[in-house]
């Protein structure tokens, strides 16, 4: 059985990530074999529309298959990490700019490089069950494939909400989903049968309809306030203050994340605005990520979290204050030749 089914139905392209098993995380072929038919079906008059899910209802897309970066990354290779890196960073980009409708329909989890292939897109769909979050500062990486343009955008909606959202991994659901990473609600009982529509004809038109309400809806504004700080560790000194469960659960996450992904992803924010381009991200995210297995915690995050699973991982710098300018500097410095470009 394919991990990934491509074809086309009617004028719709229709990929349906298929290793619901695995919470059907994004293998480095899967990424391919998407920007392949992106492209193909970006010049093809036959196809209208492009319709993107996943099977099983746990969930759309968990993230990327890790397993292959963390073997290759701890034998000293560093190559394969960055070459997907590189490819999957283009297809995310190539969901954005896409000439033709992209929908998705994100159930359960979306998470990390589930949001580079689900939220990027002109109609994304989020259901009753949908959680959609970026958890990568908790493993050494900064939240990437694209979502820190998505998390600039809700601090330019609300300062502060993004990088809330950004450098905890905190989960949003249902209609707190629909801020950054989803657009539009509809009921999971009616997927299918909208899914038929879709491809029968592509000209439907989606009837918005209001999303469960999420319990956390109304301290969003207390949120955004802590995280609207000059640096994480204030934002930490912040939380501190607040003896609310949310706020107490925002602490626990900064004091759990690697303090240099922290802080680049804080920069990273700090450097785009609400009309940064996804390229504009992409760019940044991928100078992090390039340097991140020979340079940064990411492998060490993943040995402590996936591998050996003991939570308790020996970061860089054992405090938020202890990343210095210069540090977070030369992690996103330009990389000359290496630089991530758009133009294959």
């Amino acid at each position: 059985m394919s991990d990934i089914d491509i074809r086309i139905e009617n004028k719709t392209g229709h990929i349906t990530l298929n290793r619901p098993k695995a919470l059907n995380a994004l293998t480095y072929d899967m990424c391919l074999a998407i920007d392949r038919a992106l492209i193909d079906w970006a010049g093809d008059s036959g196809v209208k529309q492009v319709l993107i899910d996943a099977k099983g209802g746990k969930a759309f897309c968990a993230g990327g298959d890790i397993a292959e970066l963390y073997r290759t990354g701890t034998e000293g290779d560093y190559a394969y990490g960055r070459q997907f890196w590189r490819d999957e960073y283009r297809m995310n980009a190539r969901i954005a700019n896409h000439p033709k409708p992209v929908i998705s329909f994100l159930q359960g989890f979306t998470m990390g490089g589930g949001v580079g292939v689900g939220c990027h897109g002109s109609t994304r769909i989020v259901g009753e069950t949908s959680q959609i979050s970026m958890p990568e500062c908790g493993i050494g990486l900064v939240p990437d494939v694209g979502g820190s343009q998505l998390l600039a955008q809700m601090n330019g909606l609300r300062p502060g909400l993004g990088t809330w959202v950004g450098l905890t991994g905190h989960r949003l659901q249902s209609s707190d989903a629909i801020l950054g990473f989803g657009a539009v609600f509809q009921p999971e009982v009616t997927w299918e049968a909208l899914k038929t529509q879709m491809i029968a004809d592509s000209a439907v038109q989606l009837v918005e309809l209001d999303a469960p309400h999420a319990p956390i809806s109304e301290h969003l504004d207390e949120m955004a306030r802590h995280f609207n700080q000059v640096t994480p560790a204030a934002m930490l000194d912040s939380l501190e203050g607040d003896s609310s469960d949310l706020a107490q659960a925002a602490a626990k996450a900064l004091r759990r994340a690697s303090p240099l992904a922290v802080a680049c992803h804080h920069e990273i924010l700090r450097r785009l605005d609400f009309d940064s381009t996804i390229e504009d991200a992409l760019k940044l995210e991928y100078r992090f990520t390039w340097r991140a297995m020979e340079h940064g915690d990411f492998l060490e995050g993943i040995r402590a979290q996936i591998i050996d699973k003991d939570r308790n991982p020996k970061w860089k710098h054992s405090s938020l204050d202890d990343v210095t300018d210069d540090e977070v500097e030369d992690m996103l410095a330009p990389l000359g030749e290496d630089d991530l470009t758009f133009d294959a």
